[in-house]
């Protein structure tokens, strides 16, 4: 087994960590926050004031003998829109901004040539706005966060955000499914 892992913020970090949990290939995939203004772990409250500089973020370890690197990153895209700044639909604010925090210089290349395909074929009508960035510093959310949509099927967030966002994923990846 090569285990690989690679950090990516693509708005609230609930669904994109349930979404890549589902998926075959895929060892574990954990809601944190990453490249912040500090090296002490910061609370929920904090990120979301947006003055930490941390992103929401999901860090993926993943089997790349089963699922590769190019596979990670186009479920990455397609759970969330990464033409709209600091944001996705109604969360806003930096700590929900579209960013690939790579490991190493491989993913690097990888993250720089998704991106550009994405804007030479122009799928998105506006800029793609994702940064990409080493991983400088990352923290796991507390506890609550992970698995949150399995243990909160009652949220309203849940499920009027979530619910269909996964129900879509699953339909396009099913193949792909855990």
């Amino acid at each position: 087994m090569a285990n690989e892992s690679i950090t990516l913020g693509g708005g609230c970090f609930w669904c994109i960590e349930t979404a890549f949990n589902s998926v075959e290939g895929i060892i574990n995939a954990f809601s944190g926050y990453a490249n912040g203004h500090s090296n002490n772990a910061p609370s929920y409250e904090l990120v979301c004031s947006g003055d930490t500089g941390f992103n929401e973020v999901v860090q993926v370890t993943f089997d790349n003998e089963i699922i590769s690197l190019r596979e990670v990153l186009e479920i990455f895209f397609a759970l969330h829109d990464p033409t709209q700044l600091n944001r996705q639909g109604n969360d806003t604010g930096t700590q929900y901004r579209s960013g690939i925090y790579y490991h190493n210089d491989k993913q690097k290349l990888a993250a720089e040539t998704i991106v550009k395909e994405i804007v030479d074929t122009e799928i998105w009508p506006n800029p793609v706005v994702t940064e990409i960035e080493p991983l400088k510093v990352y923290f796991q959310a507390e506890d609550y966060h992970q698995d949150y949509f399995s243990n909160n099927p009652q949220n309203m967030y849940c499920n009027m955000v979530v619910a269909p966002k996964l129900a879509k994923f699953k339909q396009t990846f099913a193949k792909r499914l855990k």
